[in-house]
């Protein structure tokens, strides 16, 4: 029995409870409304004005200017994460944590001790309550797929546990919207619209030999194990890097575009021989500048496929610079860096773009020559 865990607004709730005069008004976690940048998340209260998270703050400001904007503040939030993933803790080792306010628990072999899922559940949202102020929502399911969706059902402060019948697991299933699956992504969402598969019911209807010839073999198979809600996947506790980065300061601050593109390319470099030496691809590309006067910030933006070669990283790392360098400011630092690790080349948040993604085996392996050559080259 797995339990998905997701703390309800978690940035947003922190700065209400360090600050109970912004209780019951929304508060806006991100960039000044007056500045570039975006929402990193909202208080339910600012959703209701239609605030949601990667939002322009400038588009935020205008849905709901009476809003509470504040900057993030990462120790805090670390600092209350450590407190609820303690209290995970005491109830399973077998803890899975997929961001700073969210995780998987098997809770399978600790009944005994505490009681069924559902008791479990209801034991660690008073923890949280009472030790930290925040709510959380809670899905309990016999595998990950359908317990991440049950957390979903009754936020904020919910817990929903999935019907331990087939029939009315699979019922409930099939209210679900194509992209609450996980591997549906707006490209597999759209190819199975157009052929008049709209819903997760429409699905789960649907002839197996059809769907192959709409999406492949491969995609099918997957599909229809999503529809029915099968998932094999464990709870891992192995703690993978989740990032990679690199940074190089200036003895003196530069206004030399040249320089700070050829120090990234190399910098893009270091990272990518990291990425592949690990066994690693990236899904997101970060760009650091802090400028005179220490002055920070940091821009990202996805892969539209997970990449591990150096060409794609130098792009990426060219292409943000080229859009967020502030023109005549010196540059007293710049790095480069990447998010969202896997070990597989292949897109997890919309398998059919694997599909549509242009091939980068040459590239890699093009990288990967060279990582042999620069290492035979420190040796000589």
């Amino acid at each position: 029995m797995i339990l998905h865990v997701d703390m309800d607004a978690f940035f947003a709730a922190v700065e209400q409870h360090d600050h109970p005069e912004w209780r019951g008004k929304p508060v806006i976690v991100g960039a000044p409304p007056d500045k570039r940048g975006v929402v990193s998340t909202c208080s339910y209260e600012a959703r209701k004005f239609g605030v949601h998270s990667a939002m322009p703050s400038r588009q935020a400001y205008q849905l709901c200017p009476q809003g509470i904007f504040v900057r993030g503040r990462m120790a805090r939030y670390k600092e209350v994460s450590d407190q609820i993933f303690a209290i995970f803790g005491r109830f399973t080792p077998l803890v899975e944590g997929l961001s700073i306010d969210e995780a998987f628990l098997d809770v399978t072999g600790v009944r005994r001790l505490f009681g069924e899922p559902e008791a479990i559940a209801r034991q660690i949202k008073a923890q949280i309550l009472a030790e930290t102020g925040l709510t959380c929502s809670i899905g309990v399911a016999p595998n990950k797929l359908l317990a991440k969706l049950a957390s979903e059902e009754r936020k904020p402060d919910g817990l929903f546990v999935v019907p331990a019948d087939r029939q009315a697991c699979l019922t409930w299933l099939a209210s679900k919207p194509l992209r609450a699956l996980w591997g549906i992504g707006p490209k597999v969402a759209d190819l199975l619209l157009q052929n008049n598969i709209a819903t997760v019911r429409d699905l789960q209807s649907t002839n197996p030999d059809r769907l192959r010839n709409i999406v492949g073999p491969a995609l099918a198979e997957h599909l229809m194990n999503v529809a029915f809600g099968r998932d094999s996947r464990v709870v891992s506790t192995e703690r993978e890097e989740k990032s990679l980065s690199r940074e190089h300061t200036y003895p003196e601050d530069t206004l030399d575009r040249d320089q700070l593109r050829a120090d990234l390319r190399a910098i893009a470099e270091d990272v990518g021989r990291r990425l592949r030496k690990h066994g690693f691809w990236a899904r997101t590309a970060r760009l650091k500048i802090r400028y005179a006067g220490f002055r920070t910030v940091t821009r990202q933006a996805p892969f539209p496929t997970p990449v591990c070669d150096d060409f794609a990283l130098r792009d990426a790392a060219w292409a943000l610079l080229d859009r967020h360098l502030e023109p005549e400011t010196p540059v007293r630092l710049i790095g480069f860096g990447v998010d969202n690790l896997t070990d597989s080349p292949l897109p997890t948040d919309d398998l059919f773009a694997a599909v549509s993604a242009p091939p980068r085996d040459r590239l890699e392996r093009l990288s990967r020559t060279l990582d042999a050559l620069r290492a035979k080259g420190a040796h000589l």
